[in-house]
């Protein structure tokens, strides 16, 4: 297998990672998404530790807001971020749009603004050797198949993290998304739903659930693709939305050995 499987943390919050990482490493795990504050995290030694005790390396850490504001305080809050995730040898970070303007329908210059301001993200984590990766995602400012295809021609230094979930979810087929986008595709989401009775620009409504629990799509298909262009970089698979209150992280990762069976029993 020339790609590396992760677990995204994405509601992990306030976790104990000396009980979280290791839960982890046994559910079958290479590494894991972080999306945690730096404040929660600590110094980049710590964590450096808390990762090389557990065999589980940050594979990406994920931004605070988007590089759709403009805003000073915003940009150097990231940039900061920048600097933690290249420091602790994350392989890239990641982003998602903002929200659309007023709850209305993006324009093109709306669109070309934000890829821009991705592309200054991506000019300022270049000088770590850190990449950025562009994660697509519903009811957010890029919300359908035409609207994607020009942020990514405006992007000229970011690269691109396909959810399989919200590329179908705006009925562009999650393989073909693969094969169309290689050339800047840097990162992969996996996530599975069970449902989702509104499917229009700004109002998806999925019901999230662990991958492999409602095969959502053939994710058999999307990980042969990716073995057959030869992508050796990190697919992540993300874990059900938690009930209200959360999910303790130590039970999250142990909750997540059930996708990481589902995926080896596609061979992976």
């Amino acid at each position: 297998m020339s790609f590396k499987l992760g677990f995204c943390a994405l509601h992990w919050r306030q976790p104990d990672l000396e009980r979280a990482l290791p839960a982890l490493a046994e559910a079958g795990w290479d590494g894991w998404e972080c999306r945690l504050p730096i404040e929660w995290m600590g110094p980049v030694s710590r964590m450096r530790r808390l990762c090389d005790d557990a065999g589980m390396p940050v594979a990406v850490v994920g931004a605070q807001g988007s590089p759709d504001t403009r805003d000073w305080e915003h940009v150097e809050l990231n940039k900061r971020r920048m600097e933690y995730a290249a420091e602790l040898g994350a392989d890239c970070f990641l982003f998602m749009n903002g929200r659309k303007p007023d709850g209305a329908a993006a324009t093109e210059d709306d669109i070309r603004a934000a890829a821009d301001g991705a592309d200054e993200w991506a000019d300022y984590a270049g000088q770590f050797d850190l990449e950025l990766t562009y994660h697509i995602h519903t009811n957010l400012l890029v919300d359908s198949i035409d609207e994607w295809r020009l942020y990514m021609s405006c992007l000229q230094k970011a690269k691109l993290c396909i959810d399989v979930s919200h590329a179908e979810l705006w009925d562009y087929d999650p393989v073909q998304s693969i094969v169309d986008f290689y050339s800047q595709l840097n990162y992969v989401h996996l996530q599975d739903y069970s449902s989702c009775t509104v499917r229009e620009p700004g109002n998806y409504n999925p019901v999230w659930v662990d991958v492999g629990a409602a095969e959502c799509l053939d994710f058999k298909g999307v990980l042969d693709t990716l073995v057959d262009k030869g992508f050796n970089r990190w697919v992540t698979a993300c874990p059900q939305a938690p009930p209200e209150g959360g999910t303790e992280a130590s039970q999250s990762a142990r909750d997540s050995a059930s996708m990481r069976q589902y995926i080896r029993g596609l061979g992976y």
